[in-house]
């Protein structure tokens, strides 16, 4: 009971609970985004919302982008921080523009999504992340002994 509300921050929980956020939020994000690529390779004429100017297809492509392609690199924790970039700015334009006349519940799926890119954008991947293993690799690629993928 006393460690419950131990103030002090251990790094081995936070590097777990990165992990942890970094695989679950990634994981939610695909399913939306692989029926979103089904669409995108079906013979269907597309139909999704066209922001800014751009073409449906464009569009869609952008999307399924963010939310396919980057959703993975964050889910193994590579480039994390350049990856939650193009998922930041997608629900940012799903919840304000897309949805910016509906109600909040419609929008909040959206916002939370943006919240948790952005913590992850801040904090970066964690320890058991690719990014750590290759940040580790460049600080000591000659001298390094054992395995490069030693957390």
């Amino acid at each position: 009971m006393k460690t419950l509300f131990n103030k002090s921050l251990q790094i081995g929980n936070t590097d777990l609970a990165l992990l942890f956020i970094r695989v679950s939020i990634a994981l939610l994000m695909l399913t939306h985004g692989l029926p979103k690529l089904a669409k995108f390779f079906s013979d269907e004429p597309i139909a999704f919302a066209s922001v800014f100017g751009m073409s449906q297809s464009l569009s869609l492509a952008l999307t399924v982008f963010a939310e396919v392609f980057c959703s993975i690199l964050i889910l193994v924790g590579l480039g994390t921080r350049f990856a939650t970039i193009p998922v930041i700015i997608t629900m940012a334009v799903a919840a304000f523009y897309i949805h910016a006349a509906d109600p909040f519940s419609t929008k909040e799926m959206a916002v939370l999504y943006l919240l948790g890119f952005t913590f992850l954008l801040i904090t970066g991947a964690g320890k058991y992340s690719l990014d750590n293993v290759i940040a580790k690799w460049y600080q000591n690629p000659v001298r390094s002994k054992g395995s490069v993928f030693q957390l």
